[in-house]
């Protein structure tokens, strides 16, 4: 998965931290700062916001899950808040939710 910048600046910025950690001239807690500052953040998403994303997306819940490598029942437990996502399905819906449906196709 590609990483997602808040701004083009902060992506230039961010790679050129990533050739200098690599390179050994900066420290791995300088570049988890580096991080937490350009990348963009992941929040908690709402039942209610997912199944908004879902239908903007104009996707079914079988559709959705299959963008998103879950099962329909999980999409379904998401939307009903019996569930939360976590790391890579709560950074798809992330990524979904700024770019659309077809940045995780």
């Amino acid at each position: 998965m590609t990483k997602q910048y808040k701004s083009e600046a902060l992506a230039a910025a961010h790679e050129a931290a990533l050739g200098l950690a690599q390179a050994g001239l900066m420290r791995k807690r300088t570049m988890r700062a580096f991080d937490e500052m350009c990348l963009t953040p992941v929040e908690e998403m709402a039942p209610e916001d997912i199944r908004a994303l879902r239908l903007r997306e104009n996707a079914s819940q079988a559709v959705f899950a299959r963008y998103l490598n879950v099962t329909t029942g999980l999409v379904s437990q998401w939307e009903r808040g019996e569930k939360r996502p976590r790391g890579a399905s709560l950074k798809l819906l992330t990524l979904v939710e700024k770019n659309g449906l077809s940045a995780v196709a």
